[in-house]
């Protein structure tokens, strides 16, 4: 879910919108008129958890349904009288705490729906928690870390082992939150498989981008027989634009900062019984210094590597590749990396960031979804389909065209752990 609003849950008020005067008097008072005689009846108002329930998980999100009315103040307490602070479902429908509740505690909540005619409806219930479960856990892992500078192409990327079944995904999703400042809203989108969901708005992130994000899970019932592991925070920035093109054709990779080419570095990519992959991919993780060991694999080998930058989880890099400078520009002869000098490497390490985008092209084979944080590999269109929940309706129509690789949010685009490899 995109842009949510934090609620300190004590009597608040909607506001609603104010009513035209001038031009709207005389259909007001008729309409008073024709009522005359009729008393307006309350909103209805309907509250989960039920009254006195028992065994509630301690992710529980307090539900509302309103006919003739909306909800005008929430107000949710602990069994020692403490204020909740909660945060909303973008719908306006629920309200999930802050942070999980406590095992077999009561809590209660107070609802106040208020109608069109100004009559309201208050609703209390009270519900306890259960026990810490003896479910085996879901293990979430959220590839967004606290406190960090990202480049403008960083999804946030939540893994989960074992998988989230289809069933299960809208209850997850419902308990996975984005805020971003200023405002740049977005979705979530799921794998097929179910092992991960990213989050990303239709367009690269704006430098200087504020990325607040919570993955609400402990002990949300998964499935018939898991529940969620954790309750997780991040708050991080979003920094300079740098974006990379590699053409396999040119034996070439353009740098690009801020929309202009800043230099232009010689590459030797997979040979073809190795190719690299072609399609967009997010830098994931910088190694000063690393060891690629692939015993194990078919083509066995360990080496010492400089300045390696991963793409993909089946191990494709940059990085510097003093053996191979001979070939660089001419000739593929890795074993799928992108292999660049050694001062290349050097210098590149020192323009890059986590969530920058890498876009290759020309290459034998395709990158493949879930092939590290392939968020961007596809179309906005086909991205929201992803979404196990409804996509609020300001995130349509689709955009008619993604930004190109290097484009900037909002401004015109710029000149077109497995095996490791290297």
């Amino acid at each position: 879910m995109e842009l949510r609003r934090r609620l300190t849950l004590v009597a608040v008020t909607i506001v609603g919108t104010p009513l035209a005067i001038a031009a709207c008097t005389a259909d007001r008072t008729q309409g008073s008129r024709a009522g005359e005689g009729r008393a307006a009846a309350p909103p209805e108002l309907t509250v989960t958890p039920a009254d006195r329930a028992r065994d509630v998980p301690v992710t529980a999100a307090v539900e509302t349904t309103v006919k003739g009315g909306r909800v005008t103040a929430v107000r949710i307490t602990d069994d020692k009288g403490r204020e909740v602070r909660a945060e909303q479902w973008e719908d306006g429908s629920a309200w999930v705490p802050s942070a999980s509740l406590q095992p077999q505690r009561t809590y209660t909540a107070e609802i106040t729906a208020t109608g069109d005619a100004g009559k309201t409806t208050t609703r209390k219930t009270t519900f306890t928690t259960a026990s810490k479960p003896a479910k085996p856990s879901v293990t979430s892992t959220l590839y967004f870390a606290d406190k960090q500078t990202y480049g403008t192409a960083m999804p946030v990327t939540v893994a989960f082992d074992p998988p989230i079944p289809k069933e299960a995904r809208a209850d997850v999703q419902r308990r996975l939150f984005v805020k971003t400042d200023p405002p740049q809203p977005g979705t979530w989108s799921w794998l097929e498989d179910g092992s991960q969901v990213y989050y990303r708005a239709p367009d690269f992130w704006r430098p200087g981008t504020t990325i607040s994000v919570r993955t609400g899970l402990e002990g949300l019932p998964i499935g018939k027989d898991r529940v969620g592991d954790a309750d997780r925070r991040a708050t991080s920035k979003i920094g300079r634009q740098v974006a990379l093109e590699v053409d396999n054709a040119t034996k070439q990779m353009s740098v690009y900062q801020d929309r202009k080419l800043i230099r232009k570095i010689p590459v030797s990519l997979g040979k073809p019984s190795t190719p690299t992959s072609s399609g967009k991919m997010v830098i994931m993780e910088k190694h000063e210094f690393t060891t690629f060991d692939t015993r194990g694999s078919a083509d066995p080998y360990v080496v010492d590597v400089e300045d390696a930058q991963r793409l993909t989880w089946g191990g494709e890099f940059i990085h510097g590749a003093p053996w191979s400078e001979g070939d660089q520009g001419k000739i593929n002869v890795s074993h799928g990396c992108t292999n660049i000098s050694a001062a290349d490497a050097d210098w590149l390490m020192g323009i890059t960031q986590v969530g920058d985008l890498v876009t290759f092209k020309g290459t034998e084979v395709e990158l493949q979804p879930g092939n590290g944080w392939t968020a961007w590999n596809v179309s906005w269109d086909e991205f929201v389909k992803g979404s196990a929940l409804p996509v609020p309706g300001g995130l349509r129509p689709a955009p008619t065209q993604v930004p190109p690789p290097g484009a900037v949010a909002g401004e015109s685009p710029m000149p077109a752990p497995s095996v490791t490899v290297g």
